[in-house]
């Protein structure tokens, strides 16, 4: 027979228990608040909402905020970040890749017209290891190619319109902070936002005009994502953000379409 006595206590640690996952959770959608603000407040949409500059003098003045949402992200630990569900993982990479990457241009800035400045002859900036997370030294290149990319995890090519490398080339760096439960619906933006800026993607009769991020990557979005496994049925997945006319779609599904790769602008994406 049940004894009665036992259910306050057992009342009581299921209330602590619910208590603790809250206040867990809660503490992990808080983690990246700070750096959702210093995006809201100084990352400026331009070029008809397709690109984004940024105000490095306004953050380097709040620097110290920066510097304490970065020792958040170095605090969680590779067990932490394992017991995640992998929206909130993959939330927290890209926004890593791109607080980091902002961190590595205020070690220069305003002396420096391109984030290639920060590099040399023998090494790039994005190899640089500077970056404590998940218990290592890392370097952009290890969150970008190995933490995200060579995992294995996420297959998400649209991850490429999400990670920021500060250069006006560069798929617009969000005005806020990717988080788990938005990070579908962020993603899908980032990819209509940058396909649809006619400056960078451009269909013209039988050319695709295309960034050049589709011959750096072109293999990630062959993997089939959505079941795409060309670089062509991408494309045709996003046939109303690149303005393909009903000829344009069929000449690319049957790849009649040439593709012409643009040159990439490298200047630094910052606020003038």
């Amino acid at each position: 027979m049940f004894n009665t006595t036992l259910k306050p206590l057992l009342l009581s640690a299921a209330l602590l228990a619910t208590s603790l996952a809250s206040q867990a959770q809660s503490t992990t959608n808080n983690l990246h608040d700070s750096w959702n603000a210093l995006l809201n407040k100084h990352v400026v949409a331009i070029n008809h909402n397709h690109s984004t500059e940024v105000d490095y003098a306004a953050i380097k003045r709040e620097h110290a905020q920066l510097k304490t949402y970065l020792d958040s992200l170095s605090a969680v630990t590779q067990n932490e970040f394992d017991a995640w569900e992998k929206p909130k993982q993959l939330a927290f990479l890209i926004n890593a890749y791109n607080a980091w990457t902002v961190e590595l241009i205020l070690t220069k800035y305003p002396n420096l017209k391109s984030i290639k400045d920060l590099g040399s002859f023998f090494s790039s900036p994005w190899s640089k290891e500077f970056v404590p997370l998940l218990g290592k030294t890392r370097s952009l290149d290890d969150i970008e190619h190995g933490l995200i990319r060579g995992s294995g995890k996420y297959n998400d090519p649209r991850i490429h319109f999400a990670v920021n490398c500060a250069s006006i080339g560069c798929p617009a760096l969000r005005e806020e902070a990717f988080t788990a439960t938005e990070l579908e619906s962020q993603l899908q933006q980032q990819t209509v936002r940058f396909l649809s800026d006619t400056t960078r993607n451009m269909a013209q009769e039988n050319t695709l005009n295309i960034s050049s991020i589709f011959k750096w990557y072109g293999d990630d979005f062959e993997q089939g994502f959505n079941g795409a496994n060309t670089l062509q049925q991408f494309f045709l997945q996003y046939s109303d953000a690149l303005k393909l006319v009903p000829a344009q779609q069929k000449a690319l599904k049957n790849n009649d379409m040439k593709v012409k790769f643009l040159d990439y602008s490298w200047d630094l994406n910052a606020r003038q």
